[in-house]
């Protein structure tokens, strides 16, 4: 989706699950509006929070004009069978995405490139069994190969109908989403196991003048083990944290940031109703 925006609005890492809301970017142009919806990916649910990012993914299948389904070369399709299935069944266009084929070429080494060819193909059939009536296209979002072949693709298929945003609209999401999400992608880059996975972001503050923005921002964690290591010894770890996370932030704001950064224990946030939908994980 930032591909296709031209911004960057959900973050990426090579980590699995990092996203976890549905958000969406929005493209303008003088006779179209196209609204993506990037929502998490599909998993099956082991406790509460991820009951709630599957149906974020499944409410993008009751509301879409297109449906992009973004896989990989070597993601394994038996372990999405019941929600292919829900695919299958859909009557809307289907353009299957199958990305990061840039991976094929580099795992060949001097072998020549028919060889990447022929995975490639075996790929493309064995989608093809499963989504027979998806359109296939191989990209590499990042190398932007077949981006702009997909965003025509997408202005042919998409009904017509008035805008929903205004023309000057990025995204559906406030500005402290963003903040928070761009404070969680460093601990995905920065911290290991399952660490990541159990913080959750909030803005306490966010105070903006036209030169600067002061924010506040608590990391949440389920135990107290956790917090030693988010804060790391002597603090170096949080540190590294806040110095990375304000600098992208001045990138995506354009203006001084000032962030302080604070660690709390809310114990099982991720297995808590009440906690999720604090924290803006109700699908509905």
């Amino acid at each position: 989706m930032n591909q296709l925006v031209g911004e960057r609005i959900s973050i990426a890492t090579f980590k699995a699950q990092t996203t976890r809301h549905r958000i969406m970017g929005i493209v303008n142009t003088e006779d179209t509006q196209i609204v993506f919806s990037d929502t998490p990916g599909v998993l099956k649910p082991n406790y509460k929070l991820q009951e709630s990012m599957l149906a974020f993914s499944e409410s993008a299948l009751a509301d879409a004009d297109v449906l992009l389904y973004v896989t990989d070369v070597v993601e394994n399709p038996e372990k999405n069978k019941d929600f292919l299935e829900k695919v299958q069944k859909m009557t809307i266009p289907v353009i299957l995405l199958i990305n990061k084929i840039d991976c094929l070429q580099n795992t060949q080494g001097n072998q020549k490139a028919q060889n990447s060819q022929n995975m490639l193909g075996d790929i493309v059939e064995k989608w093809h069994t499963l989504l027979p009536n998806a359109e296939i296209l191989p990209i590499s979002a990042k190398n932007k190969f077949g981006v702009e072949m997909l965003l025509k693709r997408i202005k042919e298929l998409l009904p017509e109908s008035p805008a929903f945003f205004d023309k000057d609209q990025l995204t559906d999401k406030p500005a402290r989403f963003f903040v928070s999400e761009i404070i969680r992608e460093k601990i995905l880059l920065y911290y290991d196991k399952e660490i990541p996975y159990s913080v959750e972001v909030s803005v306490e503050s966010f105070k903006e003048t036209p030169k600067n923005i002061r924010i506040s921002a608590v990391i949440f964690v389920e135990r107290e083990s956790q917090k030693g290591i988010i804060i790391g010894h002597q603090g170096v770890a949080l540190k590294k944290v806040g110095s990375e996370a304000r600098k992208a932030l001045e990138r995506f704001f354009g203006k001084s940031i000032f962030l302080e950064t604070f660690v709390k224990v809310d114990k099982d946030w991720r297995s808590s109703q009440k906690e999720l939908d604090h924290f803006g994980y109700n699908p509905e």
